[in-house]
């Protein structure tokens, strides 16, 4: 009989995938494994490598993790080249299939063409049922594919143009990393709202999602990729074009929140400070007298290490992570099955007997995984919870690239703060306010007029239009486009 995780890690926001690219070294694929196998975080089902070698490209796809698919040296011997990219994959809704993992790859009139793609594309349906009428023949079911059908159909003499004259038909979030046999490509939407970075190792040049994936091989940080910016890498450096219609900047506020590792700085900001500042504004927006603060391990932690010490309240670690469960734990019995929770967090009754709890989390989805947390703490003594949460309310699905519920399963939609917090058995709750969290990220609040980052999964702002919701809800345009990228 089988006790699955997959509940308790579908209430949270997962980002959709890791992007690594690099060029000008003779050990490409194995810089690039390690370069993903520090960006798993981002996308946990399914990873590929495309390598090439100045005749052929080489290519390694596969279900699982990075170690799981490049943990065997002969995978990475056949994968040879001095320019190589790779793509972790976190599914959406439908079958985790091999046919949807990246990086995608298609003979062009210009050679060969590979692209891993982080993002979403909010015209990919009416996109590829134009394409379909046409007579293109889709081998995924993801949207990244209408890329390289309208790279296909598409003008421009060299692979460069045909990539700009695609994008410039869709809409929606994207960081691309693409190999062609002229170079390494990489470009960030015109509202860059999710990223990329550029970095050296030596005279190779890297692109990767996250600092982190740099950090991993030695390699020096150089600059964020700039929003509607195109780089090409070949073997006379670096070089930028600025194609597209100047937009305003519109980066993904939950970067901070959750999704990057703490250890990375994004867009100039250290990720691990910026999750102690919100702690520390939660603190002073919502403080209760209490004995401890303890995270809800992992991503909680820096967030209540800011809250601790901005309330004077001591820090302590009451609840324990496991790190060695996998997705599914197989037990040969079904009475277990309640358990649930505690196969992947345990609480110390040590730390917790008699106290009065704040609990530190990074969000709230659904409820599901806050409801089992409460409750086990209270179970191990705690004589007051109080639930903390370092985000505004989650109360509007996203549709750039980011795992999220239909907005009729997202909690905070449906229930205000004190219904919450009864349906969560919490005996107070309280989110930080978004002028809170924009001043945690050196903002005064927010300007309504023009917000410095994408928030729409508070407020409901998209910034980019959402063209395939005209024709249905999110599950009728998942249904077609079963996995995005």
């Amino acid at each position: 009989m089988s006790l699955t995780t997959s509940p308790f890690d579908d209430d949270k926001l997962h980002e959709e995938c890791a992007l690594f690219g690099i060029f000008g070294t003779p050990d490409a694929a194995a810089h690039t494994a390690l370069g993903l196998h520090a960006q798993q975080h981002r996308g946990q089902e399914a990873t590929g490598i495309v390598s090439y070698d100045g005749r052929q490209f080489s290519a390694h796809r596969g279900m699982g993790h990075v170690g799981d698919n490049f943990g065997d040296p002969a995978v990475i011997q056949r994968l040879k080249g001095y320019a190589a990219i790779g793509h972790n994959r976190y599914a959406t809704t439908g079958a985790t299939v091999a046919r949807n993992s990246q990086p995608l790859f298609a003979e062009l009139e210009t050679g060969g063409f590979a692209v891993g793609h982080n993002g979403n594309l909010t015209n990919a349906m009416e996109i590829r049922k134009d394409l379909v009428r046409r007579g293109c023949l889709f081998q995924s079911t993801t949207d990244s594919e209408v890329i390289i059908h309208l790279m296909a159909i598409g003008r421009g003499s060299n692979v460069v143009d045909r990539l700009v004259g695609a994008l410039r038909q869709v809409e929606g979030a994207y960081s691309l990393v693409a190999l062609s046999p002229t170079g390494l490509i990489g470009v960030r939407d015109p509202h860059g709202v999710r990223p990329l970075v550029l970095g050296k190792l030596g005279d190779a040049y890297i692109l990767a999602s996250e600092t982190c994936g740099l950090d991993i091989i030695g390699a020096e940080f150089v600059r964020d990729i700039d929003k509607g910016e195109v780089v090409v890498i070949d073997e006379s450096g670096v070089h930028s074009h600025y194609p597209f219609r100047e937009q305003q900047e519109r980066f993904c506020i939950f970067e901070y929140i959750y999704f990057s590792r703490p250890d990375s700085i994004v867009e100039g900001t250290s990720v691990y400070e910026a999750r102690k500042r919100i702690g520390a504004e939660l603190a002073r927006e919502s403080h209760v007298g209490a004995d401890l603060v303890i995270p809800v391990p992992d991503s909680g932690v820096p967030a209540a290490i800011g809250y601790a010490a901005e309330s004077g309240i001591p820090f302590e670690l009451g609840i324990i992570r496991n790190h060695y469960v996998g997705r599914t734990f197989i037990e040969p019995t079904d009475h277990i099955r309640h358990l649930g929770v505690k196969l992947k967090h345990n609480a110390s009754r040590a730390q917790l007997q008699g106290k009065r709890v704040i609990l530190v989390d990074d969000s709230i989805v659904r409820g599901t995984t806050s409801t089992k947390i409460i409750q086990m703490v209270r179970q191990a003594g705690a004589k007051e919870v109080h639930f903390r949460i370092a985000s505004p309310p989650t109360t509007h699905s996203c549709f750039y690239g980011v795992d999220t519920p239909e907005r009729s399963k997202l909690l905070a939609a449906q229930m205000d703060v004190k219904g919450m917090a009864e349906f969560i058995g919490a005996d107070t709750l309280a989110f930080v306010s978004l002028d809170g969290l924009y001043r945690a990220m050196g903002k005064k609040g927010r300007d309504a007029k023009k917000p410095a980052y994408c928030d729409a999964c508070f407020t409901g702002d998209y910034p980019i239009a959402l063209i395939d919701q005209l024709e249905g809800s999110h599950g009728k345009q998942l249904s077609l486009l079963a996995e995005t990228a």
